[in-house]
């Protein structure tokens, strides 16, 4: 049971705390503004552009721009508007750590700065985000969107097991999720290592 409400938990992290989709889209909401502060994501004055998709990540991660427009006065737009000074991208704890582990395998070192949370004029308020995270906070607010689910840690995400090849990025992304299956948080350990690199 969700602990705060004692209804019927959706969610369940791995210390066993449990959420109600109430609490949930909170815990969402908030870690996303989290995110925004704590990496200094945008300023009064900023115009903030995103890619308008109908992907799942490009949905979501409108949807909270717009969310954050409307808290913090801060305008938004849609690209290729040129007025835009920070660029917002949907990238997520998946995508960043298969990223990370794509850069140690090349040996290039030197990339390590483009899986951080910002970058120039880009930032990503995903990047504290599982894609299941994303996926069931789509799914609660019925958000409309294409595409099949994202593979995630947890065996309902799960790709069908299969011979890995470490050589392409979609082999990369197996890996990863094969060993969040047996190892849960080890996506988020590789993206906090880098964060604590850099710090």
């Amino acid at each position: 049971m969700c602990k705060l409400c004692e209804t019927n938990p959706v969610y369940e992290f791995t210390n066993k705390r449990k959420l109600c989709k109430r609490c949930f889209v909170n815990y969402f909401v908030k870690k996303f503004l989290y995110t925004v502060r704590k990496f200094n994501m945008a300023h009064q004055g900023d115009i903030i552009g995103y890619k308008k998709g109908n992907k799942l990540k490009e949905v979501v991660l409108e949807d909270l721009l717009e969310f954050f427009s409307k808290k913090s006065g801060i305008k938004i737009v849609t690209l290729p508007n040129t007025k835009a000074n920070k660029i917002a991208v949907d990238s997520s704890i998946d995508s960043e750590s298969t990223e990370i582990i794509e850069t140690l395998i090349k040996g290039n070192s030197s990339s390590f700065e483009k899986q951080l949370p910002t970058e120039n004029k880009i930032i990503k308020p995903l990047y504290l985000f599982l894609d299941e995270e994303i996926l069931l906070y789509a799914k609660i607010k019925n958000l409309k969107f294409k595409g099949g689910e994202p593979s995630a840690g947890s065996s309902q995400f799960m790709h069908p097991r299969r011979k890995l090849k470490i050589n392409k990025k979609d082999n990369i992304q197996e890996f990863v999720d094969q060993f969040e299956k047996k190892h849960p948080e080890v996506k988020r350990a590789i993206v906090n290592s880098l964060l604590e690199l850099y710090k």
